[in-house]
C-alpha cells in the first residue's frame, strides 16, 4: 500500500463511489432501454452520467495514485 496523504485518500473513495454510482446509472439505463424507448431525453441523460461519471472516477483514481512530492518550504 501506497503512503498517500488524506487528500489522495479522500480522492480515493470519491472515485469508488463514482464507478459505483456509474454502475447504478447505466443499470437504469438498461431498464429504461427494456421498459421505454431510447428516444427519450432520460434515457440520453443516463448515458452522459454513466460517461461523466466514469470520467470523473478517473481522473480522481489517477490524482489518488500519484506519487506526490511534499512542496512545504523547508522540508527536505
Amino acid at each position: 500500500m501506497k503512503n498517500r496523504k488524506i487528500g489522495q485518500k479522500i480522492s480515493w473513495v470519491i472515485a469508488i463511489f463514482c464507478y459505483c454510482l456509474s454502475a447504478v446509472a447505466a443499470a437504469y439505463a438498461v431498464y429504461w432501454n427494456i421498459e421505454y424507448d431510447t428516444q427519450h431525453p432520460i434515457f440520453a441523460s443516463l448515458i452522459a452520467s454513466v460517461i461523466f461519471l466514469i470520467g470523473c472516477g478517473i481522473v480522481l483514481h489517477v490524482i489518488a495514485n500519484t506519487n506526490l512530492p511534499n512542496l512545504k518550504p523547508g522540508s527536505d
